[in-house]
């Protein structure tokens, strides 16, 4: 039997509305499943680049981001630390509560700061400064690479990276130079050689390894 024009009509119509529920369906569900900021992390200064990419939850303050970078990059949190806006002079955005010398601006405590608060606000800031250990100085680039949701829950991933973060207290941009000079030549230029290596232990500049470095830091 060959169906009349308007049985096919109201077939079309079904088979569309069918399309249109299922879209919002998937767009429901797309909303549904969490959010988080992926970043990537590089530490200023130094060639070739030492960086990581991560993902951690929306809804993570600054004081959670300050922990992924520590762990990621192999810090031993210290130190002091402080996020502010890039550029020379930044002002801060979060970090251990005080003024540390700026009674005009004073740094908000960063487990009170969401990230949300920086990268989402009104003014769209795609990436800031995260600097640690002011005697050192290393200060990191933080750039928001993109909001991603992701069907699966969890708190943090460790999406990629290279290189070994500089060894703790190695004396900044110099003493980095001078341990990796140390491992590549063998020889200490400042005549130094059984203390520095007892000092880096089983540092190496490129022994950074992704998979073992997941294995301790998802969660």
């Amino acid at each position: 039997m060959v169906p009349s024009l308007p049985d096919l009509e109201y077939d079309m119509v079904s088979h569309l509305a069918r399309l249109r529920a299922g879209a919002v369906g998937a767009a429901r569900t797309a909303e549904q499943m969490p959010k988080y900021y992926e970043f990537t992390v590089s530490v200023h200064g130094i060639e070739p680049r030492i960086w990581r990419q991560l993902l951690v939850r929306a809804t993570s303050s600054f004081a959670e981001l300050h922990t992924a970078i520590q762990d990621s990059f192999g810090w031993h949190d210290c130190h002091l630390w402080m996020f502010r806006t890039s550029g020379f002079d930044g002002r801060p955005i979060a970090g251990v509560p005080g003024d540390f010398g700026f009674a005009d601006r004073p740094t908000p405590d960063a487990s009170a700061v969401r990230l949300s608060e920086f990268f989402m606000s009104k003014a769209g800031a795609q990436r800031c400064a995260y600097v640690y250990d002011f005697g050192d100085d290393w200060t990191h680039e933080v750039k928001l690479l993109g909001v991603r949701r992701r069907k699966e829950a969890f708190g943090r991933r460790l999406t990629g990276g290279a290189r070994s973060g500089p060894a703790e207290d190695c004396g900044g941009l110099p003493g980095y130079e001078r341990a990796v000079e140390f491992r590549r030549a063998g020889n200490d230029p400042w005549g130094e050689g059984a203390d520095l290596a007892e000092f880096l232990g089983d540092w190496q500049p490129d022994g950074f390894d992704l998979a073992q470095a997941k294995a301790a830091f998802d969660r």
